[in-house]
């Protein structure tokens, strides 16, 4: 019956002493890729106003702004640092300023450039836990959630995509590897959301 007792001691003893982030599970993975700047930062885009290159005018983002009537444009003459031609004068129309006005500060919305935030990421899931000793590889699945009309226009939420970060065990336990201490294998959580692949 001692024996029992001192087992149960050493047994509660051990666990008292673990944290939770020594062990690498999924459910840790999540918390700290959902809880992380990069992953939580949403999605900008810039959009420039007044003279623009064609190859920027003929982009998918701005055909998708043509397409909802938020932008016109008519040809101008380019500067001399845009070589290609011709050059656009993109101006937002009544419905584009009604529709901006409430995304960017008031300050901003004179200038011919600003940023609209548009989306932010949502974790579907880690799939899977690849360790070696104290590195890991941590697949996860994501999507993009539009965060106005504009975002819905630009960004689908059905579209996932598949990313791969890397994790270390430090003396406090697991965190996301930071670029300047980045091992190999294992990319920073900006290079897994860069490098990220359509889900099939």
């Amino acid at each position: 019956m001692r024996k029992k007792s001192i087992l149960s001691l050493v047994g509660v003893l051990f666990l008292v002493s673990c944290s939770p982030r020594d062990f690498l599970t999924r459910r840790l993975a999540t918390d700290l890729i959902s809880a992380s700047d990069a992953f939580r930062t949403p999605q900008q885009f810039a959009l420039q106003t007044g003279i623009v290159s064609n190859r920027d005018y003929v982009s998918p983002e701005y055909l998708v702004l043509q397409q909802h009537g938020w932008i016109s444009a008519s040809t101008a003459h380019c500067s001399p640092s845009m070589s290609t031609s011709p050059c656009w004068d993109v101006l937002l129309t009544p419905s584009g300023v009604e529709t901006v006005r409430a995304l960017v500060p008031a300050e901003e919305s004179d200038k011919p450039l600003f940023y609209i935030p548009v989306a932010r990421r949502e974790l579907v899931g880690v799939t899977g836990i690849s360790k070696q000793g104290n590195l890991a590889d941590v697949d996860f699945t994501w999507r993009w959630v539009p965060l106005n009309e504009v975002g819905a226009a630009l960004y689908s939420g059905n579209l996932h995509y598949n990313s791969t970060v890397g994790f270390r065990d430090y003396d406090d336990g697991w965190r996301i590897v930071i670029a300047q201490s980045a091992p190999r294998p294992g990319q920073t959580l900006d290079d897994a959301l860069k490098n990220a692949e359509p889900a099939q």
